[in-house]
């Protein structure tokens, strides 16, 4: 099976009352844990890369590490996406370079210039056989060059959501109820609670149309604790709580967005691997029991958040 879009997968995660995993990908040992646990557990996923991990790992060898999952799970249903395109050059690179999905992000513009850098990349994108994703509300925190504070944040306006969506095209759209990017998404003796009662307007107003939550890592305190212990410095970090992420999955919420967790467990696995093995030096010793606790970890949020399994 070549790449595919998210259209078909939406379209089923809507109906079914479940959500794609969008996982941003780095490495090799990041793709092949992902895509085993996609395999074992016949969930269809979307692989995503960032501005920053295409600078990071360059475009084409990204882009052959996703070939090469597909190879290896002819079986599997994979998209390609752009995390937060910054501009229409980057969304047409990776149009022009393989990706079946890209995300402009103008969510940081006023509403009309927001609305025509959408459309922009949408008529480009739709030319070529490729879907794309939009935002209106803008997320706290910090993800590679994505860095919104506190103050700058807003939750989406539910009058909005038609109009933008008539006039860009987009074929699904972020929106912001609570979630933030980063492992510091909520305040340490905080309650986190995300914003259903805008979550349930929006799909109100867009009945059937996919809805994505960007920032929606969990930080699972285990991975915390455990780079703590080993010589980290992460006191306070808290992402939201899977329940919650589950529901907005029952409702219109089609993708969810996971990156945090996956830095977390592989650093976690890595800085513990370091202490108890001190004398070892070979990268492949260490980076495949990380491989192995992405690959656990991703398995969890298919089953327990997502409620994707077994829906290929």
């Amino acid at each position: 099976m070549p790449l595919v879009t998210t259209t078909e997968m939406f379209k089923k995660a809507y109906e079914g009352g479940y959500a794609i995993g969008a996982f941003n990908v780095n490495n090799m040992e990041i793709v092949q844990g992902i895509t085993e646990a996609c395999a074992e557990t016949q969930s269809p996923v979307i692989l995503q890369v960032s501005k920053g991990a295409r600078a990071y790992a360059n475009h084409t060898y990204l882009t052959k590490l996703v070939e090469a999952a597909v190879i290896e799970n002819p079986d599997l249903p994979i998209a390609l996406h752009l995390d937060h395109g910054p501009d229409f050059e980057t969304c047409k690179s990776c149009i022009d370079g393989g990706f079946t999905s890209v995300m402009i992000d103008g969510s940081s513009l006023p509403f009309e210039e927001n609305i025509k850098l959408a459309k922009r990349v949408v008529e480009y994108a739709h030319d070529h056989g490729v879907v794309v994703e939009a935002e209106l509300g803008t997320l706290a925190g910090i993800e590679d060059e994505v860095r919104v504070s506190a103050e700058d944040s807003s939750y989406t306006r539910p009058e909005e959501v038609e109009e933008f969506v008539a006039r860009t095209g987009c074929d699904s759209l972020a929106i912001a109820i609570g979630t933030s990017h980063g492992a510091y998404k909520f305040k340490p003796g905080t309650k986190p609670q995300l914003r259903f009662d805008i979550l349930e307007e929006v799909a109100k107003r867009l009945p059937g149309f996919p809805i994505v939550l960007h920032g929606a890592s969990s930080v699972p305190q285990n991975y915390v604790e455990m780079i703590n212990q080993f010589g980290g410095a992460m006191p306070g970090a808290i992402g939201v709580p899977e329940d919650q992420l589950r529901e907005a999955a029952r409702m219109a919420v089609c993708k969810i967005n996971i990156d945090s967790d996956l830095r977390l467990t592989m650093t976690g696995t890595i800085r513990k691997y370091f202490n108890e093995h001190p004398s070892h030096f070979d990268p492949r010793e260490y980076l495949k029991p990380a491989r192995a606790n992405i690959k656990e970890m991703v398995k969890h949020k298919l089953i327990n958040v997502l409620g994707c399994n077994g829906k290929i």
